[in-house]
């Protein structure tokens, strides 16, 4: 299977283009982007995979702290064959393999080496659940959080974006990206921390208020929690 796996960012100007003669797999691992083609045109986050067929017009734009792990390929896994096939959100094993994959990506590796991070990305996305997209309301929600990671973001202020009451959101939330709504906040709330932290001179106080917490320590233990270090030791590595 002929393939190349990188990391790229993008800019916050859109330049719409198409590749005549491979697919692109699109998986952000720090912040979002903003993706503009005939069937889709929405956000992606982090837990996210946005397919790209060949000779599709597409455009992107997104923050210059916002990093992306983008496959090139001339076939499509077994797995992403069918044309509904748009966005879809990875299991944990691939979330935590691309995670692993990006820190590799950051240093010069032997084909060896690029081969086997290839094969094991591939066989992992074979495993993928894709028999249903995610719900229009969910994604629309996402959107919302993405956009209002700042604020304080409640059940029933989201359930209402989806049209739903509290009960029937949160279900159905949990239905379609596999965790709860607290759960996918603070991963998007920690991903563009860790973001602007390695990308930007932000003090970490700034950053845990653009990121909806208004107590430092508060921040520190959840980001430490979640990353294994603390806000200041990841903005020096």
């Amino acid at each position: 299977m002929t393939a190349n796996l990188s990391i790229r960012t993008y800019t916050k100007r859109m330049s719409r283009h198409a590749h005549t003669d491979f697919h692109q797999l699109v998986l952000p691992i720090q912040g979002n982007i903003h993706i503009n083609m005939d069937n889709f045109n929405g956000k992606v986050s982090v837990g996210d995979c946005m397919v790209i067929r060949k000779g599709l017009s597409h455009g992107f734009t997104a923050e210059e702290a916002s990093r992306f792990i983008v496959v090139d390929i001339k076939e499509l896994p077994y797995s992403l064959l069918g044309d509904a096939i748009v966005v879809f959100t990875v299991t944990s094993p691939l979330l935590s393999f691309i995670q692993f994959a990006e820190k590799q990506l950051e240093y010069q590796v032997n084909s060896q080496l690029e081969k086997a991070i290839l094969d094991t990305f591939f066989l992992l996305m074979e495993q993928q659940e894709l028999s249903r997209t995610i719900d229009h309301r969910i994604r629309a929600v996402q959107s919302l959080i993405t956009e209002q990671l700042e604020l304080s973001l409640t059940i029933p202020v989201l359930a209402k974006a989806a049209y739903l009451s509290p009960t029937q959101f949160k279900k159905l939330f949990k239905d379609n990206l596999g965790m709860s709504v607290h759960q996918y906040i603070t991963l998007q709330r920690m991903e563009k921390a860790k973001a602007l932290l390695t990308h930007s001179d932000l003090p970490v106080q700034l950053i845990a208020e653009r990121v909806g917490y208004t107590d430092l320590s508060a921040f520190s233990r959840r980001f430490s929690k979640h990353f294994g270090i603390s806000p200041r030791e990841c903005a020096r590595t």
